[in-house]
């Protein structure tokens, strides 16, 4: 679901409009009546890896909703100041408490209707222990034959981890663009 809109200006405190802006611009923005500030709403953009041990990867049992107790990559919402890679490498060792080596670029997930973009690298774990973060209940690492399919949290989640081992088995990894509707 796409968050509720903007109904006051950021800069002024006053009720804004939703009008097209006088600037040329074609969409409906937030404009300030008052000191004629125009609010973009933009995708929130969520970065997270692929951690993998031999034929193996990690996934983390979430302790927080949403999808609570369900099953999903460390990924959550990157920050401010931050780089995509940076946000995914922090998502890692926040959720699973890792020790892995970054690895190149892996998926794009676009989910418009929500206004989210998710990124995943893949990451080589240098070790098969972890020490978890609050927002996690558990980590571990599944073979193909082994994830728990029906307990992925999200559907991001499960074609990434679906392109990931569809990769490993053709013996070569390629960066994916998916668009979910």
């Amino acid at each position: 679901m796409l968050r509720p809109p903007i109904k006051h200006c950021k800069e002024c405190g006053a009720a804004v409009v939703y009008r097209i802006p006088d600037d040329g611009d074609t969409k409906l923005r937030a404009v300030c009546p008052a000191c004629h500030a125009v609010h973009y709403e933009n995708p929130l953009n969520v970065v997270g890896t692929v951690p993998y041990w031999g034929d193996q990867v990690l996934l983390c049992k979430r302790n927080i909703e949403p999808r609570k107790g369900l099953w999903t990559l460390p990924a959550g919402f990157m920050e401010l100041n931050e780089t995509v890679a940076e946000g995914a490498a922090r998502e890692t060792l926040e959720e699973a408490g890792a020790q892995f080596e970054m690895e190149e670029f892996f998926s794009l997930v676009n989910i418009a209707r929500v206004g989210q973009v998710h990124m995943f690298y893949r990451a080589r774990l240098l070790s098969d222990t972890f020490d978890i973060g609050f927002e996690t209940m558990e980590a571990r690492l599944f073979t193909e034959a082994e994830i728990p399919w029906d307990e992925i949290a999200f559907k991001t989640v499960r074609v990434t981890l679906e392109r990931y081992f569809s990769d490993r088995r053709a013996g070569r990894y390629t960066i994916h663009i998916i668009d979910i509707h």
